[in-house]
């Protein structure tokens, strides 16, 4: 349901280094308004499919893609389709498996969501800041408050801590170095083929699938290694059709948080179940309380009680965990 975007992601495929040797749009739209722009648009190594109701979601959608992956092929990359591409994005993936050919997954870059300085390695960081490798960042809100309760992980950045909530990718610098990780982004993602013919993306996570990459990623890396090469940049530009509403979003945001913190830590030590619990409920206090300082007050209201409810819902039914 967003033909504008994917048009704008095919143009920045369109002028790749490294051309893909297929192009697989797999298609959950309920018009046709996607398959009418790409048949008017002239690229190369196309191959569309419009799914029905019962291989509809995210997560069914790539199974379906893999599906139809030609055997010849070597390496499997997803997109999302509200992404736009830096010229050698292919080129500086793939180039990450010829130096690891240990390596099973390589995850891309996005460089517009977050604004960095290179202060130098001997620079002191202040309370509100993220320090990595000579590179500084805001540390976020959020994240300043979990400070204080001693809620912050204090391992690496794509590195899920015992009691979950960890730095995301957006908190590696943009150095063109490349990171070991548990998970990255699905949206940005490349894996091996026979990693994606052998490990299926889950059933669990329907239609819109919150953590569903986490989720892949997690099982993965479990026995096999996953890279972030930060030299591998593109653009995220937040497209908000099809999204969930705010109370399902953050409903999901909590059960589904739970389902991936089970994947990778199948029973946690009451200290990290403790602080789980604990940074679960103070997010969704500090998300009600931008009802009183944002103008989407309804949008804050709705989010912050989906989290709320998703936690309750966690005592009497949860989610049952497939490894």
């Amino acid at each position: 349901m967003r033909p504008e975007a994917i048009t704008n992601l095919l143009d920045s495929v369109k002028e790749q280094e490294l051309y893909p040797n297929e192009i697989i749009i797999i298609d959950g739209s309920t018009d046709d308004k996607t398959s009418i722009i790409i048949q008017e648009k002239p690229y190369l190594n196309i191959r569309y499919y419009k799914v029905k109701d019962e291989d509809r979601g995210l997560t069914k959608q790539r199974n379906y893609g893999i599906l139809n992956v030609s055997p010849d092929s070597n390496i499997v990359c997803f997109l999302d389709d509200d992404i736009v591409l830096t010229k050698q994005y292919f080129k500086n993936l793939l180039n990450t498996y010829n130096k690891f050919p240990k390596a099973v997954g390589v995850g891309g870059y996005i460089v517009n969501e977050v604004s960095w300085t290179h202060n130098g390695i001997d620079y002191l960081p202040k309370p509100n800041e993220f320090f990595k490798n000579g590179w500084v960042r805001k540390l976020g809100r959020r994240n300043v408050i979990r400070k204080r309760f001693g809620l912050l992980p204090k391992g690496e950045p794509c590195i899920m801590p015992d009691f979950s909530h960890g730095f995301s990718v957006a908190y590696l610098p943009p150095d063109n170095k490349t990171y070991s990780v548990d998970y990255f982004m699905g949206g940005v993602s490349s894996f091996r083929k026979e990693i994606v013919d052998s490990i299926k993306f889950s059933a669990y996570f329907q239609g819109y699938g919150l953590y569903e990459d986490m989720d892949y990623c997690l099982r993965v890396s479990k026995d096999h290694q996953l890279l972030l090469n930060t030299g591998a940049t593109l653009y995220h530009y937040h497209d908000e059709s099809g999204r969930p509403n705010k109370f399902s979003y953050g409903k999901m945001v909590v059960r589904n948080g739970w389902y991936v913190w089970r994947i990778k830590y199948n029973s946690p030590k009451m200290r990290a179940r403790i602080k789980w619990n604990l940074t679960v409920l103070l997010l969704a206090f500090i998300r009600f309380i931008n009802v009183f300082t944002t103008s989407k007050r309804t949008e804050a209201f709705s989010e912050s009680s989906g989290r709320f409810v998703g936690w309750v819902s966690l005592i009497f039914n949860k989610p049952k965990v497939n490894r």
